[in-house]
């Protein structure tokens, strides 16, 4: 199924609107969320056809949020990319076990992300 809409989930306004105008510039039709729980909430409501989860957020993080979609069986099939500034092997490994389909560091490079989306789709 080709990816159409995205569903950007950071807490850092500054993040959220760079990868919502780099993906509106790559004709994708881009929501945001600026947490976790909000995030959850939009997504059974939305049903994006993908979710770029920030890791580091208030409250919920963005491994919980992964973890608790990729386990519903009404949101398991929705692709997670974990887009993050945690860098280190093992955060990659962990975010992976949580269930993203995909992770990447900040900050992003557009080629990297569409390279990654189109994977996806």
């Amino acid at each position: 199924m080709p990816i159409k809409n995205i569903l950007v989930v950071d807490d850092s306004p500054t993040d959220r609107k760079y990868l919502s105008d780099l993906l509106t510039k790559s004709g994708y039709k881009v929501a945001t969320a600026d947490s976790a729980e909000q995030a959850l909430t939009m997504v059974k409501q939305q049903r994006p056809d993908l979710v770029l989860m920030d890791v580091v957020m208030p409250g919920q993080n963005g491994y919980q949020a992964t973890r608790t979609l990729s386990k519903d069986g009404s949101t398991k099939d929705i692709p997670v990319i974990i887009c993050t500034t945690k860098g280190q092997e093992t955060d990659r490994v962990w975010g992976m076990r949580q269930g993203a389909r995909d992770y990447i560091v900040k900050p992003v490079s557009q080629a990297d992300l569409l390279a990654k989306i189109s994977a996806l789709g």
